[in-house]
């Protein structure tokens, strides 16, 4: 099977241009998930006249298979610690473990929000129809804490956007947003990177030219087609 789409950035411009057709009432708040979301994000922002901003979430994994995730860490006023039970039941690991590796996770969650926002103001969600995105989705299990942690904070409407995820994830994400926007659902499906024909490691220094421009691009207040 070819791959769906060249890069993340042409990934990003499909993605937009389908959300530029969506009903997404103001104001919209664009979050990524870093650090592969946010050549996506700032292509849908720059779409949409959106800021950008970054949802900031750290997988913890079973003991045994770091890639299984039992919890997830998400930044919010503190560490907020989505715990998903039946995994963490299966894997055998502790309540204990979770918190010990929180602590290691919330520390990089701390690095990067220092690194990437450099004290950047950040656009408020309570009201807002928020939109996150990623560069795909594969067991959605991060993704799911992070959404049910921004559930908190309120939003006025809730809605993932992917180019790329299997349907029965999807279909297991759907009770928790508002709306779901996915470009391309292809079986089998495996892991993200193949559905890209250049899919590199997304580095610090491009996360932080990507908000960089964002920011210029919501300044000179660009307006949705």
């Amino acid at each position: 099977m070819p791959p769906c789409f060249i890069d993340r950035a042409d990934a990003g411009r499909q993605l937009a241009a389908r959300l530029a057709l969506e009903p997404l009432p103001p104001p919209i708040v664009v979050l990524a998930l870093p650090r592969g979301g946010v050549p996506i994000g700032t292509e849908v922002a720059r779409r949409l006249g959106a800021p950008l901003d970054l949802l900031l979430v750290r997988k913890i994994g079973a003991p045994w298979q770091r890639e299984l995730a039992v919890a997830a860490v998400v930044e919010g006023d503190g560490p907020e610690v989505v715990i998903d039970e039946e995994t963490l039941a299966a894997s055998g690991a502790s309540p204990a473990y979770v918190q010990q590796q929180a602590k290691l996770e919330w520390r990089e969650i701390e690095r990067r929000r220092a690194r990437y926002l450099q004290g950047r103001a950040r656009p408020a969600l309570a009201g807002a129809t928020v939109v996150v995105v990623d560069d795909g989705i594969a067991t959605g299990t991060t993704v799911r804490a992070a959404l049910q942690a921004l559930r908190r904070r309120a939003p006025g409407r809730l809605v993932l956007a992917v180019p790329v995820a299997p349907r029965d994830t999807l279909a297991w994400l759907a009770g928790e947003v508002d709306q779901l926007v996915c470009l391309a659902t292809p079986e089998p499906f495996h892991a993200v990177g193949p559905h890209y024909r250049d899919f590199h490691q997304v580095e610090d220094d491009e996360v932080i030219a990507a908000l960089d421009a964002a920011a210029g691009s919501a300044t000179s207040g660009s307006p949705r087609p």
